[in-house]
């Protein structure tokens, strides 16, 4: 199945029952007074944050929920039972605004819980209208329509770094070394069709699919995923040692970000030159100077190379600690 961060849900919560006319009968005693209930309460429509990232893809193929209608008032002065209400699922981190309202609803942990459409009231039965001067009274009112509403429904992960960069700069390579993710990995770019989360020492790091040049125009996989380092408290740029001009590299993807959302360029960022393998120690020395520039934090790593791989994870511990 694949990964759905954006979705547009469409709900609508219970109508409440209707109020009825009705008469109490006793043997012997005929239309002894009032007696019809009230309609029950029309169900709620509730939003509940769950750890999958891959929930909203349930929904692709069914996007429509309607809470339970109330019930009708019955005889002998009885209520209507109350509609149930629906709870639906949304990943952590997801970003709920109402279209119609444009009310914004966040689910920033496991478990955040929300009412966004609120069910109709039931109708009365003419027992409610009893008074001393209307003792015999045959009004009673049809229950309130539930709220109705569409909802947009865009997610945006919640973990402590993210991996950016061109594509093939070795972002999937390093997160499966680091973490027990699974990441797809080839030597074609755009590999990475949808973010990649994996544990490394207590932190979350993502992998978001490779930015080029217009990336927040829409070009490549446009803004799509741009969202998804919005929340990280730590940014880690790849650049690959093969890179022609890793000056260059670093600027347009720089660029991309600030231009998405300039907040972004203010967030904390540790360079990465990956694919060490690919050149001697003098050039790898040169580049690093080079980016220091860009960065205090300047890391060089080779996923085939181990020792340099051991180096790297203890550094990246040491500045996660601190972000």
């Amino acid at each position: 199945m694949s990964f759905v961060d954006e979705i547009t849900l469409h709900l609508k919560a219970g109508d409440g029952g209707n109020g009825i006319e009705s008469w109490l009968h006793e043997k012997g005693k005929e239309f002894m007074g009032p007696a019809g209930g009230d309609g029950g309460r029309g169900g709620d429509v509730y939003l509940k944050a769950v750890r999958d990232i891959g929930r909203l893809a349930s929904y692709r193929f069914g996007n429509l929920f309607v809470a339970k209608r109330g019930g009708d008032g019955m005889r002998k002065s009885r209520h209507g039972k109350n509609g149930e209400d629906i709870e639906l699922e949304v990943p952590v981190g997801s970003v709920v605004t109402n279209r119609a309202t444009g009310r914004i609803f966040e689910f920033l942990a496991e478990g955040d819980r929300a009412m966004v459409l609120r069910g109709g009231r039931g109708g009365l039965g003419n027992e409610h209208f009893k008074s001393s001067r209307n003792v015999r009274p045959t009004q009673f009112t049809l229950g309130k329509e539930g709220e109705v509403g569409d909802f947009d429904v865009e997610l945006r992960l919640i973990a402590d770094a993210g991996l950016i960069g061109f594509p093939n700069a070795g972002k999937s390579s390093l997160l499966n070394e680091l973490t027990a993710a699974k990441a797809k990995v080839g030597s074609y770019a755009f590999t990475t069709l949808e973010p990649n989360l994996g544990a490394f020492h207590g932190f979350i790091i993502a992998d978001i699919p490779g930015l080029i040049e217009g990336a927040s125009e829409g070009r490549g996989l446009g803004t799509k995923f741009l969202r998804h380092i919005a929340r990280t408290k730590l940014l880690i740029h790849c650049l690959s040692l093969e890179e022609k001009s890793l000056l260059k590299a670093y600027k347009t993807v720089r660029d991309e970000l600030t231009a998405h959302a300039p907040e972004l360029g203010g967030k904390k960022e540790v360079i990465v030159l990956t694919k060490a393998d690919t050149k001697n120690l003098k050039e790898i020395k040169k580049a690093v100077t080079a980016m220091k520039k860009k960065s205090k934090h300047v890391l060089v790593v080779s996923v085939i190379d181990d020792e340099l791989l051991k180096k790297f994870k203890a550094d990246l511990v040491n500045i996660l600690q601190k972000a």
